[in-house]
């Protein structure tokens, strides 16, 4: 088959579902995928509601059937699906009951092997599932993996070496990627946030289908998930609160001050420990400091001051990305002239002296925080936070993915909608024990 672009509806709410869907067909996207997010929150009426709004187009049930075949696909194939999606880690049983359904309400069964590639059977599932007469099969990197920076496609180029049915592939596709999803052998690229999260929808799939078409990457700078080496480049894209919404609002650097209004770093922390105001230890780390680090001084949280202009200007001369101190600072006016990223809990005109008490590169607490040298330090106007260096690679891309969502959401409030609106928000509010009145019985 020629290759299809398959749009994965992976959202909570059916009518921002379908602001998205009706800007992707105008654009020439025709498989429609309600999402598993989408059928857990709306159940099959998001594929009723697919079927009945696009009468020509594939729609796609991303189901997940875990068991009961039968039942789950005569359900999704009853309310208008054209393919649905079962896990491959299901019972052959279920699989094959699955398949016999779907046959008889002329519907296609697309079995996803997500996670069997950690256990190795990935190519074996992938031949069991087409000898039970699976149409399609999915090699899936799931969202939580594609955050540590995973990708599908040597998954993908394995299954396609071996298999003859008809292979989609999922996990972070964007228009620079699809075209090398196709190569490894891909006949269905399915992609959700390179669409979905974009403010124009239509023009994404545009570009997505153009890429697919012709092979040539079309450029994007977002919609794409890092690694190790691309920590400091997601980053410098984001905002501290981007960062501490993928922390689960956690990592905040409490009681710290913007001096510079405007001024924003991303970099990896050089620590500090020393006595307030004895700015020996600080200005020495600043010639121990590499390029675009950030240095982070814990200086007891009070004054006198360790750090001024000179300090400052040492720091341009070296490449020092910022610094942040858990304590007192000088020479305001003139490090704001500097333009140079610092953060202080403290202002005084009053320095300390260089006594040289203290320590290089040893753990510090902080504002609440405990901060190790290498751990990631983003900071801007609203504050400083810390992301351990263990979990920056999926704490950076979660944070990209909350622009990302941002984008797509300010852009539906300037069409003329509110936040409570898009986000149908009155709905998720949390209900608890004892709400919605009185037990029966």
């Amino acid at each position: 088959m020629d290759p299809v672009v398959q749009l994965a509806l992976d959202f909570v709410n059916l009518e921002q579902a379908l602001r998205a869907a009706r800007e992707a067909y105008a654009g020439g996207i025709r498989w429609l995928e309600a999402g598993t997010p989408l059928i857990k929150s709306e159940g099959l009426d998001a594929v009723r509601a697919l079927r009945r709004e696009f009468p020509s187009a594939t729609v796609i049930a991303d189901m997940k059937v875990m068991d009961a075949g039968r039942v789950e696909t005569e359900c999704a194939a009853k309310a208008g699906a054209n393919v649905v999606h079962v896990l491959g880690a299901a019972s052959d049983a279920t699989i094959i009951e699955c398949v016999e359904a779907a046959r008889r309400y002329d519907a296609r069964i697309a079995v996803d092997l997500v996670g069997l590639a950690v256990e190795g059977r990935l190519v074996e599932r992938a031949l069991e599932v087409q000898a039970m007469g699976a149409a399609c099969i999915c090699i899936h990197t799931p969202i939580d993996m594609q955050m540590r920076g995973e990708l599908p496609f040597d998954d993908l180029r394995a299954v396609a070496e071996r298999v003859q049915i008809p292979i989609a592939v999922a996990g972070g596709i964007n228009s620079e990627t699809a075209p090398d999803a196709v190569k490894a052998g891909a006949s269905v690229v399915i992609v959700g946030g390179a669409i979905t999260k974009a403010p124009d929808a239509r023009a994404a799939a545009e570009a997505i289908l153009r890429a697919v078409a012709t092979g040539a990457a079309v450029p994007t700078h977002l919609f794409k998930r890092g690694d190790e080496s691309a920590i400091g480049e997601v980053l410098q894209r984001t905002s501290a609160a981007d960062v501490t919404e993928a922390l689960h609002n956690a990592g905040a650097i409490l009681g710290l001050t913007a001096i510079t209004p405007g001024a924003r770093v991303a970099g990896r922390a050089l620590t500090v420990w020393t006595y307030p105001g004895d700015w020996a230890k600080p200005v020495e780390a600043i010639d121990q400091a590499e390029e675009g680090q950030v240095l982070v001084i814990d200086a007891g949280g009070r004054p006198p001051a360790v750090w001024g202009e000179k300090a400052t200007l040492s720091c341009l001369q070296r490449k020092v990305a910022g610094v942040v101190i858990d304590g007192a600072i000088r020479d305001t006016m003139n490090i704001r002239q500097m333009g140079f990223p610092a953060f202080a809990s403290f202002t005084t005109p009053v320095a300390g002296e260089p006594k040289g008490y203290g320590m290089i590169g040893i753990p510090v607490r902080i504002g609440g925080q405990y901060i190790r040298t290498g751990d990631w330090i983003i900071a801007d106007d609203d504050g400083v936070v810390v992301i351990p260096q263990e979990k920056a690679v999926e704490v950076a891309n979660r944070a990209q993915a909350v622009v990302e969502r941002e984008e797509r959401e300010m852009a539906e409030i300037e069409d003329g909608r509110t936040l409570g609106t898009v986000s149908e928000l009155m709905r998720w509010e949390q209900l608890r024990k004892g709400d919605g009145g009185k037990d029966q019985g």
